[in-house]
């Protein structure tokens, strides 16, 4: 008799440039019953990616009638040219073999997650400060000014949106970042709402 040690479906939300990719990397490497979720794209394979790994690569056809049998948890088509997608059944497959999963996905993504598959855990990570965000941007030296100022705006409208999450990480220090969505981990794994067959079972089944 244990309490719940079921699967969590985190899904990870945050302007570009916050470190979602650093946080959800060192989650993995601390935790082997933690994994990424693989989307499915109807765009071609790059050098070294290897279907079910990287991506589940599909066509455009197949991809559609993905959409049209409900095998999806989300989708997207990006510029009006391939398709991306949470497939449910890699989700779901994970979650029931006691694997929690992470969706790092955008906010419009997020909130269809959360229609899709109301128990998710939704995580908005944040910067310190907008300013912090946009020093971040201009560091990273990969975009032209134009483009950093439409990712900074396009962080704005993203965090407003930040209100419609479960949980607010602040990245200031990597470290404690992961440290807090461990403890929103445990905690979730906590609620007596994911708990109540152990409940019946500590009851002798008295309770309903």
């Amino acid at each position: 008799m244990s309490q719940n040690r079921n699967g969590l479906l985190l899904v990870v939300s945050g302007p570009a440039g916050v470190g979602k990719g650093t946080i959800n990397d060192a989650l993995l490497a601390r935790h082997e019953n933690i994994r990424m979720s693989v989307s499915a794209t109807t765009r071609a394979p790059r050098p070294g990616e290897i279907d079910g790994v990287h991506y589940f690569f599909r066509d455009e056809e197949e991809f559609e009638q993905m959409i049209a049998r409900g095998e999806f948890l989300e989708y997207m088509r990006v510029f009006n040219m391939n398709y991306y997608g949470t497939p449910r059944k890699f989700v779901e497959d994970e979650l029931a073999s006691s694997r929690s999963v992470i969706l790092e996905i955008d906010v419009e993504g997020g909130m269809n997650v959360k229609q899709a598959f109301p128990d998710a855990v939704l995580i908005f990570i944040t910067p310190p400060s907008m300013i912090q965000l946009k020093e971040r941007l201009i560091g990273r030296d990969t975009e032209t000014p134009e483009q950093v100022e439409q990712r900074f705006q396009t962080a704005f409208r993203e965090v407003e949106r930040a209100r419609e999450y479960d949980y607010i990480v602040v990245n200031h220090v990597v470290d404690m970042a992961v440290s807090r969505v461990e403890q929103i981990i445990q905690a979730e794994r906590c609620r007596c709402s994911r708990n109540q067959a152990f409940l019946s079972e500590l009851t002798g089944g008295m309770m309903k």
